[in-house]
C-alpha cells in the first residue's frame, strides 16, 4: 500500500465514492463522519494523508483542520478539504477559507480523479521530504549539536513568470499589499538565468507561455538546476484542466492556481510556500553545516560511523512505528590492498572517492551512505524490502564494475577496474523501542550490521563482486 488516507464526510455515499477511487489506486482508506473527534482519530491511526469535507467556512471540517494545524504533534500531516460551497457562499470565498485554516489543497465537488489522485502523490512526496530532513535533523540534535541562533527572517523573493509582461505585472499589484516580499517580474529567459535576478524561493510559472504547457518545461529546468532544484513553483492553470493540473503536480509543482489569478488566494498560498520553504532551508542548513566537520569523513564527504549509527536508531524507531521494513548493506572494495601496494596511496584515494561517489549517485536521496572504515562503506535504507535491498546491491556491484577509473597523475598512470563485495541485512523494527544513544540500542543496531558483516565475508568467499543476504536479520 502506497499510504494510508483518512477521508472525514458527513455524507455516506461520498464517503464511499471516494473510498473506492482510492482503493482502486491501492491506498488503505479509513473512513469516518466529522461527528468523531478527528484530531483523536488521526492521533490514533496515523495516516498519511486527510480528506475532510467543508461546504462553508464555518464547516467543522475546517475547524478540524485548524486543530491539526494546532498539534505539534500531527502538524506535518498534507490535509486536502474538498466541498460544494453551501447556498450563499462563493466558490473563491470557501477555497479560501479551507487555505487559511491549513489545508494544503481545496478540490471542488464533483472531485475530478485524475487531478485527486495526482494531489494526493504530490503532497505524500513532500510530506516524505519534509519528514527525511526532520529525520536527519533529529539524528544531529541525538548527536549533541545545540540548536541554531533564531535568524532574522528576510523577506522571501519571488518571481512571476506569466505568458506576457503585463499578466505578471497585474499579479504583481494584486499582491503589493498583501504580502511583505520582494516580488520580481522575470520572463524566461531572466529566470534562467543564475546571476540575474537574485536567486529566487518561490517562482509562480503559467503553465502556457509561448506555447500551450511550456510552462512545464521552464519548471522542469529549474528543478534540475543545482541553484533553483530547492525553490517552490506554484502553476498558474489558464482554467480547469485536469489533466494539465495532474502533470504540474506530477512534474513536481508545490501548488496550483487558475486564472484569472485572484489576489487574496495567491497570497495565502504563497504564505503557506514561503513557510515550508524556510523551515526545510533551516533544516537542510542545520544538516549541512552543524554536521558537515564533525559527522563526515574528510576523504569522500560521507557520514561517518558515528553518525551511521545514530541515523540507524531513528530508522529503527520509525520501522517499528510504521511496521515498514528498513536495510543495511556493507560493501566492501575487493582486493583494495593491491591498489594502494601497487599504484599507491594517492590512487587508493582517487579509487575509495570514485566508488563513494557511485554508490552516492545511484541510491535514492533518502538513502543514506556512511564511510565506516578503511575500505568499507556502509548504506541504509528506510521503507525497504528484502528484493529492493537485494536489486539495489546487485545494482551497484555492476555500475561500480562497468566503468575503470582513471588514476592520478599523468595519462600514464592509466585506469584501473575495481569491484566491490556486498552483504546486506533487513530489519522491520519489531520489539522494545531502542534508545538512541542508549547501550541496548547500540547493541542491538550493531548486531544488525554484524549480520550485514558476515554476509559479507559470505560474499568475499563466493568469489568477490557479489550480493549476500543475511537472512535472519533482525
Amino acid at each position: 500500500m502506497p499510504g494510508k488516507v483518512l477521508i472525514v464526510d458527513d455524507v455516506p455515499t461520498n464517503r464511499v465514492a471516494l473510498k473506492v477511487k482510492l482503493a482502486a489506486a491501492c491506498y488503505d482508506v479509513v473512513a469516518s463522519s466529522t461527528g468523531q473527534d478527528i484530531v483523536s482519530l488521526v492521533r490514533t491511526i496515523r495516516p498519511r494523508l486527510v480528506m475532510l469535507d467543508a461546504d462553508r467556512p464555518g464547516a467543522p471540517g475546517l475547524a478540524a483542520c485548524r486543530a491539526l494545524r494546532a498539534d505539534e504533534e500531527l502538524s506535518g500531516i498534507p490535509i486536502i478539504a474538498s466541498g460544494a460551497p453551501a447556498e450563499g457562499v462563493a466558490r473563491a470565498e470557501l477555497m479560501r477559507a479551507a487555505l487559511e485554516a491549513g489545508a494544503d489543497a481545496f478540490l471542488p465537488k464533483p472531485i475530478e480523479e485524475t487531478q485527486l489522485l495526482a494531489r494526493i502523490r504530490n503532497l505524500m512526496r513532500m510530506r516524505e521530504v519534509s519528514e527525511e530532513l526532520r529525520l536527519r535533523d533529529t539524528t544531529s540534535r541525538a548527536l549533541g549539536f545545540a540548536e541554531e541562533a533564531e535568524e532574522f527572517a528576510r523577506p522571501s523573493r519571488i518571481a512571476l513568470v506569466a505568458r506576457d509582461i503585463a499578466t505578471a505585472q497585474s499579479w504583481r499589484d494584486a499582491l503589493a499589499s498583501l504580502l511583505p516580499h520582494r516580488i520580481s517580474v522575470l520572463d524566461r529567459h531572466s529566470a534562467l538565468n543564475e546571476t540575474t535576478p537574485a536567486l529566487q524561493d518561490i517562482y509562480v510559472i503559467a503553465a502556457d507561455l509561448r506555447h500551450e504547457g511550456d510552462g512545464l518545461h521552464l519548471m522542469s529546468e529549474l528543478r534540475s538546476r543545482r541553484w533553483s532544484r530547492h525553490a517552490a513553483a506554484l502553476v498558474v492553470l489558464s482554467g480547469p484542466d485536469p489533466a494539465l493540473a495532474a502533470m504540474a503536480l506530477d512534474l513536481g509543482a508545490a501548488d496550483l492556481i487558475e486564472a484569472p489569478v485572484d489576489g487574496r488566494e495567491l497570497a495565502v498560498r504563497l504564505t503557506t510556500l514561503v513557510a515550508r520553504k524556510r523551515e526545510h532551508d533551516r533544516l537542510r542548513r542545520r544538516v549541512r553545516d552543524g554536521l558537515k566537520l564533525a559527522v563526515t569523513d574528510s576523504l569522500t564527504g560521507l557520514y561517518n560511523r558515528r553518525y551511521a549509527l545514530s541515523h540507524l536508531a531513528r530508522l529503527s524507531d520509525r520501522a517499528r512505528e510504521t511496521g515498514k521494513c528498513f536495510a543495511v548493506m556493507v560493501l566492501d572494495l575487493d582486493r583494495f590492498k593491491l591498489v594502494n601496494d601497487r599504484h599507491g596511496h594517492a590512487a587508493g584515494d582517487m579509487v575509495l572517492r570514485a566508488v563513494a561517489r557511485r554508490i552516492s549517485d545511484n541510491l535514492r536521496n533518502v538513502d543514506m551512505v556512511a564511510r565506516i572504515g578503511g575500505e568499507e562503506f556502509l548504506v541504509a535504507m528506510p521503507d525497504t524490502t528484502e528484493e529492493e535491498a537485494r536489486a539495489a546491491a546487485h545494482r551497484l556491484c555492476r555500475l561500480i564494475d562497468a566503468e575503470p577509473i582513471a588514476l592520478p597523475g599523468s595519462a600514464a598512470a592509466g585506469r584501473i577496474r575495481q569491484t566491490v563485495s556486498i552483504g546486506v541485512a533487513v530489519g522491520d523494527g519489531a520489539g522494545r523501542k531502542l534508545v538512541s544513544g542508549g547501550e541496548e540500542s547500540n547493541l542491538a543496531l550493531e548486531a544488525m550490521i554484524d549480520k550485514a558483516d558476515k554476509a559479507l565475508l559470505l560474499s568475499k568467499a563466493q568469489g568477490r563482486n557479489t550480493v549476500t543476504l543475511g537472512r535472519d536479520a533482525a
